[in-house]
């Protein structure tokens, strides 16, 4: 993958104001009680981990809290096939597994994004990446103590 060289917070820009608060929005309609804080927050760690996917040929997984982001984005096509072309690429696909991992191989996973994330010069916040002092948790329960439905 090419993708051209940008700083963090030139990617973070990728994402207006505007498409930032209608995924804030739909975020809480599975999330309520999320704050404009948190919103943010949470907008900046997707951008972090899909501009680091388009950098690394490793396989890098979100935590349950950026996925819901993620996925709020993805129903926002026009948007969502602009930031993809702006990281140089013609679309970051989103490739669920199909059985969920073991835990052993979740944490495993988790770690190895959260380094990368890091090593493409974006910071990690805790509040959304398990094992950073949030709550120790895999990706493989919609019901874990990561989810955005439960807080």
């Amino acid at each position: 993958m090419t993708t051209p060289y940008m700083r963090p917070v030139e990617i973070a820009d990728l994402i207006s104001t505007e498409v930032q608060a209608l995924l804030i929005k739909d975020v809480r309609h599975h999330w309520p009680h999320l704050t404009e804080d948190m919103g943010k927050r949470g907008v900046h760690q997707m951008v972090a981990f899909l501009a680091t996917s388009t950098r690394t040929e490793q396989p890098l997984t979100p935590s349950l809290r950026v996925d819901a982001f993620w996925h709020a984005l993805l129903q926002r096509t026009v948007p969502y096939v602009a930031f993809s072309r702006a990281l140089g690429v013609d679309l970051i696909h989103h490739v669920p597994q199909d059985d969920g991992p073991d835990p052993e191989s979740g944490r495993l996973a988790m770690e190895v994004t959260k380094s990368a994330i890091r090593a493409a010069g974006f910071e990690v916040d805790a509040a959304y990446w398990p094992g950073e002092g949030a709550a120790e948790c895999t990706q493989c329960h919609a019901g874990c103590t990561d989810s955005p439905v439960n807080t």
